[in-house]
């Protein structure tokens, strides 16, 4: 077994099994459990956030692959202890993953406002923290409207994170927590195999997994994505409706069953490399990522009693994002429709 993203090559032994599958499970729980205690050293030294970012991420990324191979390999492995802990990992997973996701959404925001005005990029909120400009003609400022939704959106944007890095301290520091992580130091040397796992092929399982996502990806419009720009994906996205966009949940759904087939691949190694899966996995990341950022300007773009102009610049940079939200289907379309 080699890294935490290695995939376990079959040895003379034949295709991998049960024992694999134990193997790589180790793997990642060790994984977990030293992201875990650099997270916990670094989080109150001096200038450690950057450490402590590196040491959130690895956990994130060991607890993703922990519960992906519960899901995958569930038949393989004690069902109830499976079923228990996949929604742990799903939770400090998620929850350590929003401080994070703030930040990175904010970035976008405001690099998209800077793109948007004609004006240099960086520094990004320079420009936002100095205040709103008056009007300018010459290039590299930001016009009164932008300048006050990037204020508009740095507000709200600070806040959530702030208020998603104190739910991850709580959650880090909970029994919960506790009780999830004295699982991972056992499943880190002992795994609960089912009585029939340690002999038994684990291709099968793996192939189940790519069926999951073909017939998902099957499923989309993809004739639609296949043109650079979807006029329906405009609609509804300023409405009174706070929901998600309708078109999204497909997207969304095969990125979750891509990550899956992804890291069931680590395992077995069973097929030849697929070179669609990384730009096919970075598209949809893509796509996420606007989506969700157009989610929040049309929400910012809600707040009562903002200026017309603040409104007309958060509404420009809603259907930017939207364009990106298409541009990143079609690039996942262009990507999944060139056979290996």
């Amino acid at each position: 077994m080699t890294g935490p993203g290695s995939p376990a090559v079959p040895g003379p032994g034949g295709p991998p099994t049960g024992d694999d599958l134990a193997a790589y499970l180790r793997a990642q729980a060790t994984e977990f459990l030293r992201a875990l205690r650099s997270h916990r050293e670094t989080g109150n030294g001096p200038g450690g956030a950057g450490d402590t970012a590196d040491a959130g991420r690895a956990l994130r990324r060991s607890a993703r692959r922990i519960s992906a191979a519960l899901h995958t390999f569930r038949a393989l492995l004690d069902p109830a202890w499976a079923d228990t802990t996949r929604p742990e990992l799903a939770w400090v997973s998620g929850t350590l993953a929003q401080e994070y996701a703030q930040e990175a959404r904010l970035d976008r925001l405001l690099l998209a406002l800077h793109r948007l005005s004609g004006s240099t990029p960086v520094p990004v909120r320079a420009v936002v923290h100095a205040g709103a400009p008056g009007p300018v003609s010459e290039r590299g400022t930001l016009t009164v409207g932008a300048a006050k939704a990037g204020a508009l959106l740095e507000r709200r944007l600070t806040l959530a994170r702030a208020r998603a890095h104190s739910a991850a301290l709580e959650a880090l520091g909970s029994a919960r927590f506790h009780a999830l992580a004295d699982r991972i130091a056992l499943l880190a040397s002992e795994v609960p195999l089912a009585p029939a796992a340690p002999g038994t092929v684990l291709g099968p399982l793996a192939v189940a997994a790519e069926d999951r996502l073909t017939g998902a990806v099957a499923t989309l419009p993809l004739v639609t994505a296949g043109a650079p720009y979807n006029a329906q994906a405009l609609i509804h996205g300023l409405s009174p409706d706070p929901a998600p966009h309708p078109q999204d949940g497909p997207w969304h759904q095969v990125r979750l069953l891509l990550r899956l087939h992804r890291y069931a691949r680590e395992i077995p190694h069973t097929a030849p490399a697929d070179p669609r899966l990384r730009p096919a996995a970075e598209s949809l990341t893509r796509h996420r990522d606007a989506a969700e950022a157009a989610a929040e300007a049309a929400q910012a773009a809600r707040t009562p009693r903002i200026a017309p102009a603040t409104a007309y610049a958060l509404g420009v940079l809603h259907a930017d994002q939207r364009h990106e939200v298409e541009a990143a289907r079609f690039a996942f379309q262009q990507t999944w429709q060139h056979t290996p």
